[in-house]
Formats: structure tokens, sequence, C-alpha cells
């Protein structure tokens, strides 16, 4: 299971992330360059499809999940296509189109994995398979550029590659057998979401996953940026890129989500698992902060600084796909979905970080931070962010300590 979730949605970023490993340098919409123009216009369309996918992936049918996947994927394979055929800055169409296609299927993937006594470990297979694919893809990206293949035509180029794959770990995911009995005693039941359910339960946690909710957003701006302009803070660092510094950066970082969100699963008692996921959010936010201030004393070095703020930004990222979402449900047996959850929190999560690039921009305009070197402005972002974080976590583990679930021996 573990192995065709990760398999598929690795392929997944074969269509999603090459296309950052380019430049895309030249003056395009609104003073920016195409790049800032292409990356919002992706992260739009994917933004749209969280909204979307609020509804869509709390109410899926598990008969309807492939074939939703498969057309997804087909739709995202001709954006990018369409992405080469258009000129400069019109091409931004197809990274809309193509981030409107892609996000809703790691909704679908996860129904496959939620709800089962093992769901932690199945979840953070499935999480490190971003993690890595992130670094992955980007070094795809340059690899085909260092073969000459053209910007415009490399993101088309490297889905191509992922097509077949993508379908072989799709057609092995779907044959994955709904939770057994002892899952449902355990974890509760995973069932679609009616408008109902979803007003009664926001009604009774709404304070509580809000807080969860502006945490995500704020990880996810800080992930995004990493993510979509890791060659500019490189650059920013002073290290010279070569196509397999990437994947050399995340790999570690892989692997230490993978063993720690991993092990949650060894705790049983939902509850339990549920505040230590909030202490790992809140330990991972201090990583953070300890490596921006390393950077800053000049302690330790440009990759070193690299790994630890992905791992910083990763523990609580993945916390909430993995642990804080699943036992939320399992402690307090609620109907629902986890896909319900993540998309709500997905959805204001790239909403924001659409609103941090366009911020970007004006403050560049006023020269309050320079447009050229994004690193001044990252190590800015870690800090701010952090500490919001931090006075975020605190109130929210406070709020869900203090209710008393009739299911809290569970």
């Amino acid at each position: 299971m573990v192995i065709a979730a990760f398999g598929t949605y690795f392929c997944m970023y074969g269509f999603r992330k090459p296309f950052t490993a380019g430049q895309y340098a030249e003056p395009s919409l609104f003073g920016l360059d195409h790049k800032s123009v292409i990356v919002i216009a992706q992260v739009l369309g994917y933004l749209l499809s969280k909204f979307i996918g609020i509804s869509v992936v709390a109410s899926l049918r598990p008969r309807q999940r492939i074939p939703m996947l498969l057309l997804l994927i087909a739709a995202a394979e001709l954006s990018l296509i369409v992405f080469g055929l258009l000129p400069t800055p019109w091409n931004a169409a197809g990274l809309f189109l193509n981030g409107l296609s892609l996000g809703m299927i790691f909704g679908i993937v996860m129904g496959y994995l939620e709800g089962r006594r093992n769901t932690e470990a199945l979840l953070a297979g499935l999480c490190t398979s971003f993690i890595l694919a992130d670094g992955v893809m980007k070094s795809v990206g340059q690899w085909l550029l260092d073969l000459n293949v053209p910007e415009a035509w490399m993101p088309a180029a490297a889905g191509g590659l992922f097509l077949l794959p993508l379908y072989l770990f799709a057609m092995v995911l779907r044959r994955t057998p709904p939770p057994n009995a002892e899952d449902v005693e355990a974890r509760s039941e995973r069932s679609p979401m009616a408008a109902a359910d979803r007003r009664r339960c926001l009604q009774r946690y709404g304070f509580g996953l809000a807080l969860i909710v502006l945490v995500y957003l704020l990880v996810t701006i800080l992930r995004s940026v990493r993510a979509d302009f890791s060659r500019e803070i490189w650059n920013g660092l002073g290290t010279t890129i070569d196509a397999g510094l990437y994947t050399r950066s995340e790999a570690g970082v892989a692997l230490v989500i993978l063993i720690l969100n991993g092990a949650l699963v060894a705790i049983r008692n939902n509850r339990k698992a549920f505040f230590t996921g909030l202490a790992l959010s809140m330990a991972g936010i201090l990583i953070v902060l300890v490596a921006v201030l390393g950077w800053n004393l000049a302690i330790i070095g440009p990759f070193a600084f690299m790994v630890l703020v992905g791992l910083g930004i990763y523990m609580p990222y993945i916390a909430v796909h993995t642990t804080i979402f699943e036992r939320f449900i399992a402690m307090t047996r609620e109907r629902g979905t986890v896909g319900y959850f993540m998309y709500l929190a997905d959805a204001f999560g790239y909403l924001g970080y659409v609103a941090v690039l366009f911020a970007r921009k004006i403050f560049a305009d006023r020269q309050l931070t320079p447009m050229d070197n994004l690193l001044p402005f990252f190590l800015t972002l870690c800090l701010l962010t952090s500490g919001l974080c931090l006075l975020l976590l605190i109130p929210c583990g406070l709020f869900f300590q203090r209710r008393n679930h009739s299911s809290e021996a569970v």
C-alpha cells in the first residue's frame, strides 16, 4: 500500500515541480520576472483546486478515485504542452491549468490510507514522497536543461517521463483493501461528510481547528517559498548548483521525517498521539529558529542551513498530514475524513502563499527587500512565521486539552 501510494504521488510531482529548476528570468506581467509569474499562476490553479476539493474530496466514493486521478494527470500533462506552445507571458495559463489539475491528487491518494491502525506509518511514507520528490524533480528538470531541452518544453518533457510509472502505481493502489473491523474500532469509520456534518464539526471544534489551520498556513508559506525558489535561495547562500544538489538536500530530511512521524503509530491512545503531534510541530518550529540563528552567526554553512530549515518546516507540515487530523477524528469520533480537513487547511495555506508572493513584489517596489536576492526575504519570513506559529500552538494545545471528549479513553 505504502509503495503504491508513494510511487503514485512521487510521479505526480514529475508534472508539478521540474519547471522550478529553470530560471525564466525574462520580464513578464506586472513588472515581475517570468518565473514569479508562472509560480503564482500554478499556485493560483492549485489554490482553486484545493477550494474545490474541500467538498469534492470529502464526498468522493472509493470507486471514483483512480478514474478521477488518471483524468487529472492527463489534463496536467496537456497543460504543460500548452505551456510549451504559447509564447511568454501567455504560457502562464498552462501552469494555471496544471495547478488546477493537480490540486486534488493528494486527497485522492490519502483516501486509501486513512482510518487504519497503522495510518501514521502509511501517511508518513506517502508524505516522504513529496519531500524527496521536491528535490528529485528539480534535479530531473536541471538534467533536462543540461541536455539542452528548451526551458519552455522542459516541464512537458519531464511529465512525459512519469506517465507510465504513475499509471502502473495507480493500478496497484486501486487494489488497496478497505479498513477492517479492527481498524474501524481503533480509528473510527471514515465516511463522506455531508454539509450538515461539516457544520456540526466546525461548531464544536472550530476554534482549535482554526488555530491548526493558521499554523499550517504559515508553514505552507515557508515551505512553498523554499520549494519554488530553492534555486534563488541557494544562489543567495553562495552555493554552486548542480543537478544533484536538490536531491541531496532533501534525502536526509525525508528519512528523518519518515522515522519521526511514522513512529507515532506506536502510540495507541489517540489523545496522546494528537498532543504528541502538536509537540512535534513545536519542536520543528524551534529548529527553524535555531537554523536562522546559526546562519546569522556563521556557525553553520549553506547546506546545513537548508537541511535544518527543511527539517523544521516539514515536522509540523507532515504532522498535520499524518497525525493531527487523523487522531482528531479518531479521538472525537466525528463523522468525516482527513481529506476534508487537509483540503480546508491547504486552501487557506496556498491563499496565504499567493499573498506573500505579491507582498514581496510590493516590498521590492518600495525598496524594503531586494527583488534580485531572495535570501534576506526568506530569512525574515522564517523568523516571522516561526514566531507566530509558536504563539498559535500554545492556545491550540490548551483548547483541546480542556475539551472533555466522551471517547478520551480510546
